[in-house]
């Protein structure tokens, strides 16, 4: 998971993160009658709920066609936010799970994630829009598009 470490090494604030514990994941899990990427819960349960306050400021410097993330989601807020959303005109079939600083959501899709597996591709749900598109094949592929930079 060196894409993953990097990611937070390169992003994560200074602030202290706290990891999330894998029984609070496999609550979540329950509650959303899915399972969860591998590579998505390296990442809570090693780091926790990483912000990246400077993703946005390199991307407007260097100029370059990617969403910025800002901050990942609580639990809690995964799956209550995956719940309000999709009663505010968003498609259904997401699990939320990190925000840019608009108000428009990475996800993964509900379908991908009813087997186990390692990694899912992840979609950004653009709020204006009201539209979700995929924006990588995999939780680490994205993480790596931003390491790039």
């Amino acid at each position: 998971m060196n894409s993953i470490d990097l990611f937070v090494k390169n992003w994560g604030s200074k602030n202290a993160m706290v990891p999330i514990a894998i029984e609070d994941i496999n609550e979540l899990e329950v509650k959303l009658a899915a399972y969860l990427p591998d590579s998505y819960k390296y990442l809570i349960s090693n780091y926790g709920l990483v912000h990246t306050p400077n993703v946005l400021t390199k991307i407007c410097d260097l100029g370059v066609d990617i969403t910025e993330v800002q901050d990942f989601l609580s639990l809690d807020d995964v799956f209550t936010l995956s719940k309000l959303y999709e009663m505010s005109g968003m498609p259904k079939g997401h699990i939320l799970f990190a925000s840019d600083c608009k108000g428009s959501m990475f996800c993964f899709k509900l379908s991908d994630c009813l087997a186990r597996q390692v990694d899912s591709a992840v979609w950004f749900y653009d709020h204006g829009a009201s539209t979700v598109k995929k924006v990588a094949n995999s939780f680490t592929e994205w993480l790596e598009a931003f390491n790039e930079l």
